[in-house]
């Protein structure tokens, strides 16, 4: 026991959706957290947090922190409530589930994602319970699905470089990423490889902090990554820069490969992505000549209709040039396949009992929620934010107003999802309970302790799913499991629980220096890179790399009435809708702004500081336009997710996103999106 008065430090884990899953120590004194730091001795921290997690503490102890149960007594998304007990909380909503449930548990549906990528407080305990219910399924790709789904079917599960060898890295591109915003120890990385001499290249549609500090920028349009990843094929066989012998060691169908790639000359490629030729022989000549070579994507590039294919098409370079014969050189979207979780041990899909439920996408839950059959009674959120941050806004919120729908939320505050809720459960945050971080920005394994009292009344996600499975009468003894047992289920035998609670972290895969693929033995089927993939043709798709153009392109038909791209990139001090609410750091974005090209403005009578209106099909919202040439011509540039009700005209850009899904992984196509801006 710590003497009163004295300083105690709690190793703990980011757990939010970052690559870069941070080690934290948190300085606690009487029972209450003073500071959060980075840890110096965890390699990936190294001793620094982002702007966001080094205020961590404002966030916990906020003055409008939800610390006691709620129910609703004003209209849905008023946001009026009552306090009320956890006994009556608990009660209303059993007596709310029971006979929906005894009807059909289907018309039950979770709705959850990354508010914590922890592997207890996000869909361990909650999972049981919705098995044992036997509620919808919800397809959850809101973020990474398409992405993730272009490069398994070429290079097998998401392992990636390690990131502590990009300083050895001789050339980095960086496709849709920006990682002074989303990844901000990669970047110091990246900034290492600089100093020693690495050249960096942006790929990017707008001029973000990331592409401001790179050698090169290339603005393509939106949408046609996939397309300039063929360009750059077609160049790296055409002049011969692609490492033959790696290529016919360790992959297969690249003949097939190459007569594709003939179709896509630079001119060509040009006029689809909106940039020149000559950006895109440098590019490939680049590639082709500076090694180690290293690709950071990042999934962005993939909210767009052939993101999938987009992100398919850039896992296919690096073997066409022997960039994996390095440890420094490859690919990095993700590093989660590096490591080995029980599912099955964790969510329990045997209490179904044999049951198949049907399955709702969350990232059209704006349809779902209107017109799904047998209909959505009642919805629980947990761990996310669908009304501020799914697409086509409106349509969303026109869901959750359903009278008839019986809406639960477990949540930190009162966002624009929670004002729509019957019941608003108060959760605790990281500083308050156990859990275990999964990374996908790394190579260790993460474990956060609790390093104070629950506030209030609030209790951790996994202890009100025990809670509900009582009420509900579930008595399967898997919901009398602790945390810990719970992130037991989850490691099996893949690591050292002790060691691991002990230290904080533990590293998972081989040493750094070890070039994971220099040899081949890729997770694929063949084993191989897969520029031909069997598994995608009996998916459906191309087996080859192919374009799929956006589905609302510059170039299109509806393009006459809005001949705008609006993308939505998130906002440096905000991480999706986390964090917005905090003021210090909302007072630093300062308000919601469009950035527009100069001659797109002058087109429109459009000055810096002007209250612009951005409207399509889909709705309209006012924001402030900044004049700037980060923008590039055609793009119009709506930094997120801010929260509706925090925005001058309660709206944001998902006002005017649409629910068109991806060519592959069935994923949202956020930045796949066109609009027309006019002055207020």
């Amino acid at each position: 026991m710590n003497a009163p008065g004295q300083i105690r430090i709690v190793k703990g884990a980011c757990p939010h959706d970052c690559p870069d899953t941070c080690a934290l120590e948190v300085e606690v004194r009487d029972d209450v957290a003073l500071r959060v730091q980075g840890a110096a001795l965890h390699a990936p921290t190294a001793g620094t947090l982002c702007t966001k997690v080094a205020r961590y503490t404002e966030r916990t102890y906020h003055a409008q922190r939800l610390l006691h149960p709620l129910k609703r007594v004003g209209p849905k998304g008023s946001g009026k409530f009552a306090r009320i007990s956890w006994d009556e909380a608990l009660d209303t909503i059993a007596q709310k589930l029971a006979p929906i449930a005894a009807e059909n548990p289907e018309q039950i549906v979770p709705y959850s994602y990354a508010g914590t990528m922890g592997l207890v407080q996000g869909e361990g305990m909650a999972q049981r319970f919705f098995h044992r219910l036997g509620a919808s399924f919800l397809e959850r790709t809101i973020c990474a699905a398409a992405g993730a789904a272009g490069y398994e079917y070429t290079l097998g599960k998401r392992i990636g470089i390690d990131p502590q060898n990009v300083p050895d890295a001789r050339l980095i591109i960086f496709w849709g990423a920006n990682p002074i915003t989303s990844s901000v120890h990669f970047w110091a990385q990246a900034q290492q490889a600089k100093r020693n001499g690495a050249r960096l290249i942006a790929i990017d549609p707008y001029r973000s902090l990331t592409a401001e500090k790179c050698h090169e920028h290339i603005a393509l349009l939106p949408g046609t990554d996939s397309a300039l990843a063929l360009g750059v094929m077609h160049v790296l066989i055409r002049d011969g820069l692609v490492d033959r012998a790696y290529v016919d060691a360790y992959t297969v169908g690249y003949e097939a490969l190459a007569a594709r790639a003939a179709e896509f000359d630079p001119a060509r490629v040009a006029g689809m992505c909106g940039i020149s030729s000559a950006q895109i022989e440098s590019l490939a000549h680049d590639y082709g000549t500076l090694g180690p070579a290293l690709i950071r994507m990042n999934y962005g590039m993939q909210r767009v209709r052939g993101g999938g294919m987009a992100a398919r098409n850039i896992t296919c370079l690096p073997a066409l040039v022997g960039a994996f014969r390095t440890p420094a050189g490859g690919v990095l979207l993700s590093t989660s396949g590096n490591f080995t979780m029980d599912d099955v041990a964790l969510t329990r899909p045997d209490l179904l009992g044999g049951r198949t439920p049907r399955t709702i996408n969350m990232s059209t839950i704006g349809v779902d929620l209107n017109a799904a059959e047998p209909p959505i009674k009642a919805l629980i959120v947990y761990n996310s934010n669908p009304v501020a941050v799914a697409p086509h806004s409106a349509r969303v919120a026109e869901g959750f107003a359903r009278e008839d729908l019986f809406t639960v939320v477990l949540e930190h505050f009162l966002t624009d999802t929670a004002d729509y809720a019957d019941i608003v459960l108060p959760a605790t945050t990281q500083l308050e309970h156990f859990d275990v971080v999964k990374p996908y920005g790394h190579y260790y394994l993460m474990a956060n302790q609790p390093a104070i009292a629950p506030l209030g009344e609030s209790k951790p996600n996994s202890e009100i799913f025990r809670l509900l499975a009582a009420r509900m009468g579930f008595s399967e003894p898997c919901f009398g499991e602790d945390d810990y047992a719970l992130a037991r289920a989850a490691l099996g035998e893949s690591v050292d629980f002790a060691a691991l609670c002990e230290t904080g972290w533990q590293r998972v895969g081989p040493a750094a220096e070890v070039a994971r693929f220099a040899h081949g033995v890729f997770p694929t089927d063949s084993g191989k890179v897969e520029f031909y993939s069997a598994r995608a043709a009996a998916d459906g798709h191309d087996p080859l790399p192919a374009y799929v153009e956006p589905a609302e392109g510059t170039a299109s038909e509806l393009a006459s009435r809005y001949p705008l791209a609006m993308i939505s990139p998130p906002a440096r001090n905000f991480l999706n809708s986390t964090f917005v609410n905090v003021e210090s750091l909302r007072s630093v974005e300062g308000e919601p702004w469009l950035d527009i090209h100069p001659d797109d403005a002058i087109e429109r009578g459009v000055e810096n500081g002007d209250m612009v209106r951005v409207f399509n099909d889909r709705g309209a919202m006012t924001l402030r336009a900044r004049v700037t040439q980060r923008a590039r011509p055609k793009v119009v540039v709506a930094l997120s997710i801010w929260w509706k009700k925090l925005s001058a005209d309660g709206k944001n850009a998902n006002e005017l996103t649409s629910q068109v899904l991806t060519d592959m992984g069935r994923a949202p196509t956020f930045y796949d999106c066109l609009v027309e801006v006019e002055r207020i």
